[in-house]
Order: structure tokens, then sequence, then C-alpha cells
């Protein structure tokens, strides 16, 4: 007998790592970090990065911004009736400000962006969402402000409530320069013996390679405003194990590592301009997303979008510890291989 959809369910093994060790405005705590994933060995990798921040002074997490993006697509007469309007939307925004306030309590219009090409006007709205990721509210909120528009302008007409000037689940420059979702720069400090202790390897190793692989490597691939070594591991599993939308980390990990020695210690950071998270919405009122939500602390009672940012700095800092473990064993020739040999095929005979 066939099941209902809702009793229908994909299993993927989650553990939980760490501690790790946060200290920025966010978050300053020690928290555990679930992940879930097939891909065994990340386990322990991002568990190394998280014993590396408790034998430092921890990983310090900065939100730069806060913000969700949805683009229209509307067409004009002409090229200069399309410029025309979009000047006129530029002086009008406390009106489209208010519109935006009947669909949502939470929702708040912050900017607006418009490109045009041809007689074609691009419209991206960007908005706050309390502790929502926002993937509805923004649609609620573009849906409202498109029909203001055609009532105010009679000449525009519409094309698409999404003009993939968004730009979601897809690989592209403008939401690394403009945002969409939390903002988030994680970083550490890590001496020198630490670094030989914890991570076999050395400031000086780390950076040569994070040169070579991440930056130029990057280049020489033509990768879009990124250079990392992994994030999209570290996103996916925490996406998965806190009732995230998984598609956002195509976006999502397009982001920097950077690292340089400090008198001699390592510098290490990485920067994430597109964590989409929420601790409210689709996909939350799942018992083990619930539970995940809460064990890590973001389910308080708090200012709206508190909860949403304290889940992003978690993520960004699960980012970090990945990526500092996977560069520091990339730097020791067969290191790498011999991890995932040693877990994937001890669960293969499991």
């Amino acid at each position: 007998m066939s099941k209902e959809p809702s009793d229908l369910f994909a299993s993927i093994p989650l553990q939980w790592v760490g501690p790790a060790r946060l200290v920025g405005d966010e978050v300053q705590d020690e928290v555990m970090i679930p992940l879930a994933t097939y891909e065994e060995p990340l386990w322990p990798s991002v568990n190394r990065g998280a014993k590396v921040s408790m034998m430092t002074g921890g990983i310090n997490t900065v939100v730069i911004d806060d913000r969700m993006a949805r683009s229209i697509l509307l067409e004009a007469p002409d090229a200069e009736a399309a410029a025309v309007t979009a000047d006129c939307l530029r002086n009008r925004i406390e009106e489209l400000q208010a519109v935006v306030r009947t669909t949502s309590r939470f929702a708040q219009l912050l900017d607006l962006h418009f490109q045009v090409v041809a007689n074609l006007l691009y419209v991206r709205f960007e908005l706050s969402t309390g502790d929502a990721a926002g993937h509805n509210m923004v649609t609620a909120a573009a849906d409202a402000l498109a029909d203001w528009i055609l009532k105010q302008y009679s000449d525009i007409r519409y094309v698409s409530i999404s003009g993939n000037y968004c730009t979601d689940k897809k690989c592209s420059a403008v939401n690394g320069i403009l945002g969409r979702g939390k903002y988030v720069v994680a970083e550490m400090t890590v001496p020198a013996d630490i670094c030989a202790r914890a991570l076999r390897t050395t400031p000086e190793q780390i950076v040569n390679l994070n040169i070579k692989k991440n930056l130029l490597g990057t280049m020489v691939a033509g990768g879009v405003r990124s250079a990392n070594a992994h994030f999209a591991n570290m996103l996916l599993g925490f996406y998965l194990a806190t009732g995230q939308d998984a598609a956002n980390i195509i976006e999502g990990s397009q982001g920097f590592t950077f690292a340089e020695v400090r008198h001699k210690a390592l510098y290490f950071s990485v920067t994430l301009p597109n964590i989409i998270v929420g601790t409210v919405g689709a996909g939350k009122n799942l018992a083990f997303v619930q539970e995940n939500l809460k064990r890590l602390g973001c389910l308080e009672e708090r200012e709206p979008g508190d909860n949403a940012r304290r889940l992003a700095v978690i993520c960004a800092a699960a980012v970090l510890c990945g990526e500092l473990s996977l560069l520091a064993a990339q730097t020791n020739a067969g290191e790498l291989m011999k991890a995932h040999k040693k877990m994937e095929r001890k669960s293969t005979a499991n």
C-alpha cells in the first residue's frame, strides 16, 4: 500500500560535533554543531576544527548584513519608459515600504535596485524577514508590490514574479555584491604550536595552499565571486540538520577563505555573504528540526531576527572549522585520501 507523501522521509545520517567556541557579539558560547551528511569524514574534519577553536581564543563571528531579495520583471513600451519608471520608484520608496507592511508584520523593505535591459525593467527588492529565511515572505511582498506598480503606471506590463536578478539558487555575482540572506564573517587566530599539534601543519603552509589552491585555482577554473575549498559540504550538512532549503547552498557556497601569518600565528577566516537560514517557516515544524534548533539555542524568546542570526553565525563557524581542517589535511600528501578510505571502508563493511 502506498503511503501518503507526509509519511515518506529520506534518512540521512546526522551527528553532532564539537563543541566549538564562539566569541562574537551574536553568540558567546560553546556549541555543538549538527551535520547531516552521507560523507562521513566530514564529521571528524569539522570536529578537528572545533577542537582547535577550544584550544585558542575561539571563533569570532560578525554579521555584516541581513536581507532577503526577490526581483520582479516588468516590461515597458521602450527603454526610456523603463528608466523613467525606475527613477520614479526610487523616489517613492516610502510608499513601497507601506505596501510591504500590509503583507507581513515582520517584512520590511530595506532597499531596491534596478537593471534596464532593452525595454525590460528588473526590480530587486531587499527585505528584512525576522526569523524566517524569507523565501515566501519576499515573494508575497513582491506580488503586492508588482500589483501596486501596475496600478500606478498604466504603460508597464507584468512579465514574471521572479526575474533572476534575485538571484535564487543560482551562481551569480550580484548576491556576493549586494548580499542575500545573512552576510557573515567568521575568523580565528591559531598559534603555530597548535597548528603543529592539532592540524599537523604550519601557518605558512596553509597560507601558501590557500593562495595557490583557493585563490589562483578558482581563478583558473573561472569561479564566480568565490574562493574556497568546500564551503558547500558544511552548509549542506548544517542546512539539512536544521530544516533549511538545501538548494540555497548554491549561492551560499560562494564565499572567500582568507589566511595570513600574523606574528608567527595563523589568521584564518571565511566570508559568507549568502547564508540563507531561518528558525521559523517551512521545514522547521519537523520534530527532529525542532529538537536541533532548541539544542542550538535558536528557539529562545528574543527580538525578531535574533534567533536566525544566532543560527547563521553557528553555521559560519561550522564552515570555518571544516575549511581549516581540510586545508590542513591537504598540506600533507596523501592525508585526505587515507582519512576517506579509513572511514568509508569501515562504514561499508558495517
